[in-house]
């Protein structure tokens, strides 16, 4: 005889699942990894399954019978409520993002689905809204964000991904920096991004370009003067490493110094102290030094142009940034970035690039780097107002890049067409117009044969060789 346990087993396994019950309904509920909830006409919550508790952090206790507002607190209540909408309008709302505020004032992101919820008649008793726990997604969102993005430097390509691995060791401590690369890569941006992310981000970041300005000006622009130092100085000036106090200066174009100012910077750098023209006594430079350039400065000491014991004092932290045609995964993602700024700007509503654009400046080379790619966005932007930026809409250096390789490749296929031409012509006389063994001679399928014949427009043969004359084939 069996157990009233197991009789009671067998009893449950022999009777019928019924999908349609009340039981089983609530038995599907509450296996759901995502939270529901269910309303009535006066927006009471009259059901709330365990994943809606586990969301929400609110018991289910606690939240039947209340205001949905008050237990399920999300950034689209009032006049954006999603459930309401659908009520309203009748029609469902599928993954709309949002966000709640647990029961811990904790933020946590969601996506919202609603829809009508109607008794056996069809009667309209309220509504029904599931929600999706994102914070894991939002979680691996920014991690993989985080890695693209350091400061105002964003990229996804492995050579800038190590640049953006030594950064924040680089920005922690105090030694000066060099960051080398071609025009337009970004050099100042990498000298803010470490500046913003070192002890002296409170600071001041003072930048100052070497190449722009005559020996005599930039040496007061960087030491600054004194009243009397020199006609026309009525009064004191102070220079940039006096304004950088505290804080980052950044001497862009450090190869373009003079020989005898790189004497005075050497100085600055080795004893951290600096005289204003006309001074009778030194100043503490209390900076942090980067320094940039677009030459090889080893091959400037070499040539005698730049001091070598200068270059050893800037070289004591290397960064090297690669130009943008040795990065080109990252044009799709810069190209997005400064669209996004664009319309922000110019308040706009430009969509993205279309496909051949795209293609168009993947192919470019960019001598001119970031610097040049940005540019050319910003020109798009004044022909595009709405919709894409095409390739009419993308500077001459591209566009007519663009135009000489269709038509180089037009030659090529004229040329080939015409080969192809002479050569079935020759081949179908040898063969006495016999197209199989034509085929067989110049390796090719005699389908193939017969579609080019019909694309270079050459007759068939009154005879093909295998028929008695005056036959058609």
């Amino acid at each position: 005889m069996l157990a009233p346990s197991q009789d009671a087993s067998v009893k449950t396994r022999q009777q019928p699942f019924d999908p349609t019950s009340a039981a089983a309904t609530t038995a599907i509920l509450e296996s759901l990894s995502d939270g529901v909830f269910t309303v009535d006409g006066a927006w009471r919550v009259t059901s709330f399954n365990k994943a809606a508790e586990r969301i929400t952090g609110v018991p289910r206790k606690e939240a039947l019978g209340r205001p949905c507002a008050e237990v399920f607190r999300s950034s689209l209540c009032g006049a954006e409520c999603a459930l309401h909408k659908t009520l309203k309008t009748g029609r469902p709302i599928i993954g709309k993002s949002a966000y709640i505020v647990n029961a811990e004032g904790e933020r946590i992101p969601i996506s919202i689905s609603t829809a009508v919820l109607r008794d056996a008649d069809g009667t309209v008793i309220g509504g029904a809204e599931v929600f999706r726990d994102l914070s894991e997604l939002e979680a691996l969102r920014q991690e993989l964000e985080g890695r693209s993005h350091v400061g105002e430097l964003t990229s996804r390509s492995p050579s800038m991904q190590r640049v953006f691995e030594v950064l924040p060791a680089i920005a922690a401590s105090s030694s000066t920096v060099l960051v080398q690369g071609e025009t337009g890569t970004g050099k100042e941006l990498v000298a803010r991004t470490l500046h913003a992310l070192s002890p002296r981000c409170k600071g001041p970041f003072v930048a100052v370009n070497c190449g722009a300005l005559p020996d005599t000006l930039l040496e007061s622009e960087l030491f600054g003067y004194k009243a009397g130092a020199f006609t026309g100085a009525t009064k004191d000036k102070p220079g940039r490493f006096a304004l950088a106090k505290g804080g980052t200066l950044f001497l862009d174009e450090i190869g373009e110094v003079s020989p005898a100012l790189q004497v005075r910077l050497l100085r600055v750098l080795q004893e951290r102290l600096f005289e204003p023209l006309g001074a009778t006594r030194s100043e503490r430079a209390d900076v942090r030094v980067i320094a940039a350039t677009h030459h090889d400065l080893l091959e400037r000491c070499r040539a005698g142009a730049f001091r070598e014991d200068l270059y050893y004092r800037v070289n004591v932290v290397r960064v090297e940034l690669p130009p943008l045609r040795q990065r080109k995964e990252d044009l799709p993602l810069l190209a997005e970035q400064f669209i996004t700024r664009f319309n922000l700007l110019q308040g706009k509503a430009v969509a993205g690039l279309d496909p051949d654009a795209l293609s168009l400046l993947m192919a470019y080379d960019w001598p001119g780097n970031v610097r040049e790619l940005e540019n050319a966005i910003e020109r798009a932007f004044i022909l595009c107002g709405t919709g894409r930026i095409g390739i009419r809409h993308l500077p001459e250096a591209l566009t007519g890049a663009a135009r000489s390789e269709p038509e180089r490749c037009s030659g090529l296929r004229e040329s080939r067409e015409a080969l192809d031409e002479q050569a079935i012509r020759a081949s179908l006389a040898r063969c006495g117009g016999n197209r199989q063994a034509t085929a067989r001679e110049l390796g090719v399928h005699t389908a193939t044969l017969f579609r080019k014949m019909r694309r270079l427009g050459i007759e068939a043969p009154a005879r093909d060789g295998r028929c008695r004359p005056g036959a058609r084939p």
